[in-house]
């Protein structure tokens, strides 16, 4: 006897989106950090790489351009600069409900200024969730434009970062917008 029930749809295979249906573009700036890759998405940036062991996702790739890109640029130009403080581009996440709530709360700290882990897991009323803000900032693949470097331990600790060359790179941070921290 054969069964006439459709498969579950977690068996299912994923179909990814055709890139050449959904472009993205992306561009490449220098800075302090050394280089920046910025992608975009659907007018939206999707992603901001400072680059490892200087490597880069689209290196050996030609960049594009857009006016989303162009103004991306001048604002990190900017920021570098410190004639900018806050980022005003549109951005696109895709998440957890946690995550978003999280990669939120990390938008609203302002330049200059320092939370922990603990004070966010409170601030997202998961008062023991200290391990999961740090995993949801992990996650965060538009550092800098969502400052996930603002975050230290309890004690105001340098702990860890992913992004760029990881501690070292967000000591960088840290020092350029005049927060302290202890090592």
């Amino acid at each position: 006897m054969t069964s006439t029930l459709a498969p579950h749809p977690s068996v299912l295979p994923v179909q990814k989106p055709d890139a050449s249906i959904f472009p993205s573009a992306f561009t490449r700036i220098e800075s302090p950090l050394g280089r920046i890759e910025i992608e975009s998405r659907f007018e939206a940036i999707v992603r901001l790489d400072i680059e490892r062991d200087g490597v880069l996702p689209h290196d050996g790739e030609a960049e594009t351009s857009s006016p989303l890109l162009d103004e991306a640029r001048r604002q990190l130009d900017d920021y570098f600069a410190r004639r900018r403080r806050r980022f005003d581009l549109p951005l696109d996440q895709i998440g957890t409900p946690f995550q978003s709530e999280v990669w939120a709360r990390l938008s609203e700290i302002p330049w200059g200024t320092a939370t922990s882990y603990g004070e966010l897991a409170a601030l997202t009323d998961r008062p023991l969730g200290a391990r999961a803000i740090g995993g949801a900032i992990r996650a965060n693949r538009i550092a800098l434009l969502v400052p996930c470097h603002r975050v230290l331990g309890a004690n105001r600790s340098l702990t860890g970062y992913s992004p760029g060359q990881g501690i070292p790179t967000k000591r960088w941070l840290l020092e350029h917008e005049g927060i302290e921290f202890v090592e």
